[in-house]
């Protein structure tokens, strides 16, 4: 009976701690994109300012009222703009930074080929 007992005792634990480290793992994930206002190129994740800290506090309500991920991302875009994702969507504003790589690349590509061509001849 006592083994029986311990048994049931380390699966509650273990899925107690399950329950708690998936609630934190999505807690972390959105405060991985979302960007420190205060410190250069740090997400809210890696900060310790007060002002991420104050982030992550507001994220933990958020969840805890029930919102998603992408509803806590509106929040947050509506309330700081789309500076604030590290992965902003698509949209008329942000075509040119989505667009700009894929834009160097083909150029880049370009001017490799036409060189490597016209030195061959």
């Amino acid at each position: 009976m006592k083994i029986f007992k311990a048994f049931i005792i380390i699966f509650f634990l273990l899925f107690y701690n399950n329950l708690y480290a998936n609630e934190n793992s999505q807690r972390n994930e959105i405060t991985k994109n979302l960007r420190c206002l205060i410190c250069q190129g740090q997400s809210v994740y890696d900060s310790d300012s007060d002002f991420a800290n104050s982030m992550k506090i507001l994220v933990d309500k958020k969840l805890d009222q029930g919102l998603s991920e992408k509803e806590i991302y509106i929040y947050f875009k509506e309330k700081y703009g789309d500076w604030i994702l590290y992965d902003p969507g698509l949209n008329k504003n942000t075509y040119l930074l989505w667009l700009l790589p894929i834009l160097i690349f083909v150029f880049g590509g370009a001017i490799i080929f036409k060189r490597s061509i016209f030195k061959n001849n």
